[in-house]
């Protein structure tokens, strides 16, 4: 896809105002309440209105990632709200007639703005198997290379067990810690997060800033009360965890607040600010040691050595002089001298077999030599550790 050029704008639009904000990649999730706006129905002015503002952030030179609801909503309103069971297979059926529409809307939005959209299924499986966690890590990056906004969701036709939980708030905190995501927006039809639920007890108060996730908070999460949707406070609380955990500050703000996005893009104070309980290199640190190790490992030349340890380089095949052991794409490996000490750690994006072909090799040779390749580097340096 080198040379890929984006869309030109459909209408003639006048120039964003540029937006000064702290953050370089943000994660969106919008909820179902968000785009229908509190209707049966996906409310075409909302996600229009927030589909501006999205623009308004890429156009200021910011990352943005969309987790998006609504595929069930977009399938009932597609289908005349028909009299189904509440059974999993017709919610199936619901998110397979509706994620045709919703991304069909986004496509048409954001093409006015000359901004190409892209759509990524995934699973808790995808984001919690190794391989497989590596294979939409790599198609993230790529969207986000070529300028391409990706949009996120679950793929509901044909996972039983995400559809009825509601993952997809904390499906957004897996994609924020898979593309460490500097901040990472939960939009819904409350103003954040309450000290009780404000639908019961009118003495609630907005909580502003959390340092920690504790009991007492979430007793005080709701559920969702839409009818709609199958998240709650209870699963962003669930999602502000998980993605803290993982460096990235979460916001919890009402998605039907005037210019919401680039207004919490520069630091305004709205809604509940979950601060970061690590730097996203101190998490990626944690789950490559975590990992299991295989009996696989390689060793390298001291040209390798020094580009890895004194240039922050990544791991290139011609650096390669021996490869022991057996393991598979995805898996967590040794980096070690010619004398066998271990320097390094990492994912590796080749199997052993196909290493053991292109070590000592350039990396413009990797397709000509497997007929295939998974990038230049056999160990990229977002994917490995110095020990």
């Amino acid at each position: 896809m080198a040379g890929y050029r984006p869309l030109p704008p459909l209408l003639p639009i006048m120039p964003f105002r540029p937006i000064d904000s702290p953050y370089r990649r943000i994660v969106v999730k919008l909820g179902t309440s968000v785009l229908t706006a509190g209707t049966p129905y996906l409310s075409r002015p909302r996600l229009l209105e927030l589909v501006r503002q999205c623009a308004r952030l890429r156009h200021s030179g910011i990352e943005l990632i969309l987790v998006s609801s609504g595929a069930m909503a977009a399938g009932k309103e597609e289908m005349g709200f028909p009299a189904l069971p509440p059974n999993v297979p017709a919610k199936q059926m619901l998110s397979a007639v509706g994620q045709v529409r919703l991304m069909g809307l986004y496509r048409q939005f954001f093409e006015i703005y000359g901004i190409p959209v892209g759509q990524m299924l995934l699973t808790r499986a995808d984001l919690q198997e190794r391989r497989r966690y590596l294979n939409a890590r790599m198609t993230l990056a790529a969207l986000l290379e070529h300028d391409i906004v990706p949009i996120v969701n679950e793929n509901d036709t044909v996972t039983a067990e995400e559809i009825r939980v509601g993952d997809n708030d904390n499906l957004s905190a897996m994609v924020a810690t898979l593309a460490e995501a500097d901040l990472l927006i939960l939009l819904t039809d409350q103003p954040g997060l309450f000290t009780a639920d404000p639908r019961q007890d009118p003495h609630a108060r907005l909580i502003s800033e959390v340092e920690h996730i504790d009991e007492q908070l979430l007793a005080g999460a709701g559920g969702s009360s839409s009818g709609l949707g199958t998240g709650g406070m209870a699963t962003k609380l669930q999602a502000a965890e998980t993605a803290t955990r993982g460096g990235t500050t979460v916001i919890i703000a009402a998605g039907g607040l005037p210019d919401v996005l680039p207004r919490l893009a520069q630091g305004e104070s709205l809604g509940t600010r979950f601060h970061p309980r690590s730097s996203h290199l101190e998490s990626r640190k944690r789950w490559l040691l975590a990992g299991y190790t295989t009996s696989g490992r390689v060793q390298v030349d001291a040209g390798a050595v020094k580009a890895l340890t004194e240039q922050g380089g990544s791991l290139l095949p011609i650096g390669i002089t021996r490869v022991i052991g057996q393991f598979e794409r995805g898996d967590t490996i040794s980096i070690c001298t010619e004398q066998d000490r271990e320097i390094a750690r990492g994912v590796v994006r080749y199997h052993a077999e196909d290493v053991r072909r292109i070590k000592g090799h350039h990396s413009r040779h990797i397709e000509k030599i497997l007929g295939y390749e998974y990038g230049d580097a056999v160990i990229h340096r977002n994917d490995l550790i110095i020990l």
